[in-house]
């Protein structure tokens, strides 16, 4: 057995889901690399950025050689066709669809035997609420992209999309309707989508690739109507005027 320390990279590891990933990568004994906007022990940038991106992948590459796992977790939001602008419905696809891309092709070459890529994308890649076309979208993306690389990197590595649901990353409680309208009985955590990504990137679990796993509690399975598991339709007054 090699004693060489596995390498992981998590996009967007500062905060909630992308940092649980990290953690749970590190105390495997697992050499994370991380790049995002916000401050963090590795790399501090924009992976919107070409440039940057590109920096973060040659930087990696030189003190490693090789990936064994490639998180692109990193996406937000900037609304949607009532709020959002030209400019900000691009970013947020630069962020969400062509980052993960381009990073994937950057580790091309420097994927490690049995290496395993997960995207995650969303439960809002099947279903949306107003005004969140630029984040949909974005999902929408990622999924797809998915199956494309999967099959683009048949030999080389493993490509899977994870899609979560109602995750909180605050540490808060939710009972009533917020708990009820999921058949698993609560709102998800981190931990969730820790469990299925270190679960996808197991060799134990070689034969799983193209793939996408709904990690919602069911809620997306569960159809709610006015009185229903605890929720009332209540439409919001419009100003006439």
């Amino acid at each position: 057995m090699s004693s060489k320390p596995k390498i992981a990279v998590v996009t967007g590891g500062a905060q909630g889901i992308g940092k649980a990933v990290c953690d749970a990568f590190a105390a495997q004994g697992v050499c994370v690399r991380t790049i995002d906007l916000l401050p963090n022990s590795d790399f501090v940038g924009d992976i919107a950025d070409e440039s940057v991106l590109r920096a973060f992948a040659a930087q990696v590459i030189a003190d490693h050689g090789e990936v064994d796992y490639l998180i692109n977790n990193a996406c937000l939001s900037r609304g949607g066709l009532k709020t959002c602008t030209w400019g900000d419905f691009n970013y947020v696809l630069r962020v969400g669809v062509t980052a993960p891309f381009l990073l994937t092709q950057l580790f091309f070459d420097h994927f490690s035997a049995q290496a395993s890529v997960v995207n995650i994308s969303s439960t809002r890649h099947l279903m949306s609420q107003a005004d969140t076309e630029s984040y949909t979208a974005a999902k929408g993306g990622i999924t797809a992209l998915t199956h494309a690389m999967a099959v683009t990197l048949a030999g080389r590595a493993r490509v899977n999309c994870i899609s979560p649901g109602w995750i909180d990353t605050t540490g808060s409680r939710f009972d009533g309707p917020d708990a009820d309208q999921h058949p698993a009985g609560r709102v998800g955590t981190p931990a969730d989508i820790v469990n299925m990504a270190m679960f996808l990137c197991d060799p134990k679990n070689s034969f799983i690739t193209g793939q996408n796993f709904t990690v919602d509690g069911g809620m997306t399975k569960l159809m709610v109507y006015h009185d229903d598991h605890g929720w009332t339709y209540a439409p919001q007054e419009t100003d006439s005027k």
